[in-house]
């Protein structure tokens, strides 16, 4: 069977996500979030002005 014996958690010796439990998940989450509205905004904002050179 793939990869182990068994179909089971039981096999697995370690720790397989060692910020369980702490907040990293969150801050690493809210930055990622941050920096794709950012992102979004900033390119928004570059496509408007890029727009209105059309528009006259």
């Amino acid at each position: 069977m793939f990869p182990y014996e068994e179909a089971s958690w039981s096999v697995v010796d370690g720790a397989m996500f060692i910020g369980w439990g702490g907040a990293l998940p969150g801050i690493a989450t809210a930055i990622a979030a941050i920096i794709c509205v950012a992102v979004l905004v900033i390119g928004q904002r570059s496509e408007t002005a890029k727009a209105k050179a059309f528009d006259r």
